[in-house]
């Protein structure tokens, strides 16, 4: 069995609970970076629940803008949060973009990348989408940085109760997930003027309960494997984090996620 078993992708509302609300926070400063003029034609590769769509539509104002995914679940669930006539949901693979060469503006990408099999092949693939001189853009969490502070809680809780659970931690299954790492993905798929630059937001959670809940509806890698426990080692896991984690004086828990951002021309 592969780290893999646990990387579950069709729930669209339990992502929208565990990571989607802080990549909605990330789209809007990674935009901000980017600085694209308006009316350009927009390709969004892996549009998830259509956090990055939303804001590239509010933002940007795009001529045209054509999200794929390759999850049926993720874009019916982007189609209940974005209605926009501008946008065209898709489902597409990545690897084999069913769409033709030189035949947008800007390629963009929002946490992704890094769970596509061949990621360079993905990054070559929104190249040749492009027309010359366009733009590829995309971010990704920096895990290896422990840049998720959640997310590095709940798996040292948990590899500290499962040793074995060290091997499915997203620091040690993308360890090409930081400013370098990303530069020479992005020059391994024949990009160029390539920038690169941290985003940080802050994740704050309500209570403790607002920080466990979204660990147990097993959508992506964490809560895939925390539901995949049984229920008494679940619990004693929720413990666990519940002995570590340090709330403020009004119960709420307050922590940081970071992403790394590339810019480059095609």
């Amino acid at each position: 069995m592969t780290a893999e078993r646990h990387d579950a992708w069709q729930a669209g509302d339990s992502y929208d609970g565990y990571m989607g609300r802080w990549s909605r926070k990330v789209a809007p400063l990674f935009l901000q970076w980017l600085d694209c003029r308006s009316r350009l034609s927009w390709l969004e590769v892996g549009c998830g629940t259509g956090a990055l769509t939303a804001s590239i539509l509010d933002l940007c104002d795009p001529e045209s803008l054509i999200a794929t995914d390759a999850s049926e679940g993720f874009i019916r669930k982007a189609l209940v949060n974005v209605t926009d006539p501008r946008v065209e949901f898709r489902v597409e693979d990545a690897q084999a973009l069913g769409l033709p060469s030189a035949s947008c503006d800007v390629a963009a990408s929002a946490l992704v990348l890094n769970f596509v099999p061949d990621r360079v092949k993905a990054v070559r693939e929104m190249k040749r989408v492009v027309r010359p001189e366009g733009m590829v853009a995309f971010y990704v969490w920096d895990y290896p940085g422990g840049g998720i502070e959640f997310m590095r809680a709940f798996w040292t809780a948990a590899v500290a109760l499962d040793p074995g659970a060290r091997d499915l931690t997203e620091d040690r299954r993308f360890p090409f997930c930081t400013s370098d790492g990303l530069i020479e993905m992005a020059r391994e798929g024949g990009l160029r003027s390539i920038e690169c630059i941290p985003i940080e937001v802050p994740t704050i959670f309500r209570d403790f309960e607002d920080f466990w809940k979204p660990f147990t509806l097993g959508a992506g890698p964490a809560p895939g494997y925390c539901v995949s426990l049984e229920p008494d080692v679940r619990e004693r896991l929720r413990e666990k984090l519940h002995q570590t984690i340090s709330p403020e004086q009004d119960g709420s828990i307050r922590m940081k996620a970071r992403a790394w951002a590339v810019k480059a021309v095609a």
